[in-house]
């Protein structure tokens, strides 16, 4: 990777309408974890709030409700065996993220980490919403901060490289899809 380069906040949309799958990272005290979720979404501009469902039985959920705060990390095709690692088992007990030998960065606003190789990072605060959060897993976050790699994302657009810096989308059963070629219309 090339390194990461700030997002405008009121564009930080444009890092999940594409409908990526992400990892979302998480971390309270001395504990961190990391998950992977397809259902994410963004939902507003400026300022810029996103949507995910963290299921109440993972360690990223009572590390996200102690602390506050999540990562979304767009992976990329190159990290999909890591993906789908991350995703098919719980952190309780192991630090997930060393065990799936996932590097990471410290964030610049909040305590969960980036995850390395990845191709955007949005760090959030939790939007306290608790009848949502419990009745239907689903959680809101304010973006603090945004950044992309700007080898796949410039000037407010995806413009992938290789198949293997590609954004992925999980579908079950671990099967993926990677991110097309863009067009207009």
């Amino acid at each position: 990777m090339s390194g990461r380069v700030a997002v405008p906040l009121p564009k930080a949309y444009l890092l999940l309408n594409h409908g990526p799958t992400v990892l979302v990272s998480s971390a309270h005290g001395d504990r961190r974890n990391v998950m992977a979720a397809a259902w994410n979404m963004a939902l507003d501009f400026d300022p810029p709030k996103v949507a995910v469902v963290i299921d109440k039985s993972t360690l990223t959920r009572e590390l996200v409700e102690a602390s506050g705060e999540f990562v979304l990390n767009v992976p990329s095709r190159r990290i999909a065996a890591l993906t789908l690692a991350v995703g098919s088992e719980s952190g309780r007990g192991i630090d997930k993220i060393s065990k799936v030998g996932a590097g990471s960065t410290a964030a610049a606003v909040v305590k969960a980490p980036l995850i390395d190789d990845c191709l955007a990072w949005l760090e959030c605060r939790v939007i306290p919403e608790p009848h949502i959060q419990k009745s239907y897993d689903l959680f809101f976050g304010e973006v603090v901060a945004a950044w992309a790699d700007p080898e796949v994302f410039a000037n407010g657009r995806w413009h992938f490289p290789d198949a293997q810096r590609r954004s992925i989308h999980y579908q079950a059963g671990g099967n993926f899809f990677a991110t097309g070629e863009p067009f207009d219309a």
